[in-house]
């Protein structure tokens, strides 16, 4: 703080035409470090799991703020696990997706309001006909914060009743992360005209927009 006061001082004080050009440049550098470092820290991780991570994945890439989403696995005891292991239910993983996003522009409320909306939280072990416990609601939270406000929110949505059977999502601190194959990222706008993108993942897609249109990527 001091070196900028001084650096505006000399700014205002010095008759120099090169040495205002000094300070500028000097002023011009501290500028662009300050905002360097702010995105740096306002970068932020969380990872969900909702079923299919394919519907996961496309409905969370549109929200605003969110950098990018790996498709992988993670909660389980296997390490480096293939899909096809993760599919027999015998690892402990579940699909997830690892959201990696700016928190200056998205809240971690934000993308657990979203979480709740993208699946059904009140079915166990499952999501529609994808059956098994690697299709578990999970949220797997980084840091006491983001298991306070999951622990919270999941709380008030069963008080309030907003859905009507109990919300039966698991809230557990995150372990390994194993990111899935290269076929499996992006696979909705890579794969939108197979046929379960078609009737699982769009419909979900085309709900998510409806909700939440003013969160979306323009």
């Amino acid at each position: 703080m001091n070196k900028l006061i001084l650096i505006l001082f000399l700014t205002n004080v010095n008759t120099s035409c090169n040495q205002n050009e000094t300070d500028k440049q000097l002023l011009s550098e501290k500028k662009i470090i300050q905002t360097e470092n702010t995105k740096i820290a306002t970068m932020d991780t969380a990872t969900f799991g909702a079923g299919c991570f394919w519907c996961v994945e496309a409905q969370f890439q549109m929200l605003e703020g969110v950098h990018s989403v790996s498709s992988g696995f993670s909660g389980g005891t296997i390490k480096n696990p293939a899909y096809r292991e993760v599919c027999n239910g015998t690892t402990g993983h579940a699909e997830v997706c690892q959201i990696t996003y700016d928190s200056s522009k998205i809240s971690f409320d934000e993308l657990l309001a979203a979480f709740w909306q993208s699946h059904d939280p009140t079915q166990l072990n499952r999501q529609g006909n994808d059956i098994g416990t690697q299709y578990r609601s999970v949220i797997y939270y980084h840091n006491e914060e983001q298991k306070r406000l999951a622990e919270k929110y999941k709380k008030d949505l069963n008080e309030s009743g907003a859905f009507q059977k109990p919300i039966v999502t698991e809230i557990s601190p995150i372990g390994p992360f194993y990111k899935a194959e290269d076929y499996h990222q992006n696979y909705f706008n890579q794969n939108g005209s197979e046929s379960y993108c078609q009737f699982v993942i769009q419909p979900k897609v085309e709900k998510f927009k409806k909700v939440f249109n003013d969160k979306l990527k323009h």
